[in-house]
């Protein structure tokens, strides 16, 4: 029995989105487009923080097993999903330019200043990275409900005009125009949901991974404090 409602109601849902008017199947293809979109972003987004996860945590073991500053290039090279090795990246540049310039010896640097700035640059850009796309979701969670409102509202609006030119008060009179109404709504709220979880959440996580860095440049500095000053 279940299987069989289930299939009716497939049934009944085509037949009504084939006799659906233009302007709700416009709204639909709208719908869809954010809804297809959104969940490709969500995918992608997805597989980027995961291994900028394990990249991470693989790369920290590394940086804090070693006794003093590892080559950045093949860190880079070998961690290229965390945002933490363009982070040391940019900090050895930097502290390898103070020490050719001011120290050659590489004792006595007067001020990590400079190596704050640019370690904080690199965090910045990261972020940046981090957030790619994720204002299309934002926009996908605050738009879609009202385009599909829209649909829902025209949809009424075609009801009634049915209702008028029928000159009855039936139910079948007004049903397709409210049944399509819904769908609209449906649509929307579809396309919406998934969005403003998945935006909330990789919010939150380019948020762990600004931490991440703060205190990623907090320890690299107490390194180089140690080593060179």
């Amino acid at each position: 029995m279940p299987e069989l409602n289930l299939g009716l109601l497939q049934a009944d849902l085509t037949q009504l989105l084939l006799q659906t008017g233009w302007v709700a199947r416009v709204v639909l293809l709208i719908l869809l487009g954010f809804s297809v979109f959104s969940w490709a972003v969500i995918y992608r987004k997805y597989i980027t923080f995961r291994r900028a996860r394990g990249q991470t945590a693989r790369f920290l073991e590394v940086f804090r097993t070693a006794q003093s500053f590892p080559e950045a290039r093949p860190l880079v090279a070998t961690f290229p999903a965390t945002p933490l090795a363009s982070v040391y990246a940019a900090g050895m540049q930097e502290l390898n330019s103070l020490r050719a310039s001011n120290n050659p010896q590489g004792k006595g640097l007067k001020s990590t200043d400079a190596i704050n700035v640019a370690m904080h640059l690199a965090s910045a850009t990261e972020i940046s990275r981090l957030e790619e796309r994720m204002s299309f979701l934002a926009t996908t969670g605050s738009v879609t409900p009202f385009i599909g409102l829209f649909g829902t509202v025209w949809g009424i609006m075609g009801a009634f005009m049915g209702l008028g030119q029928a000159g009855a008060t039936t139910l079948s009179a007004v049903a397709p125009g409210i049944a399509e109404a819904l769908i609209a709504t449906a649509a929307g709220l579809f396309a919406a949901i998934p969005a403003v979880i998945a935006y909330n959440y990789f919010l939150h996580q380019v948020r762990e991974f600004a931490t991440r860095m703060n205190n990623f440049s907090l320890e690299f500095l107490t390194r180089v404090e140690k080593i060179y000053m």
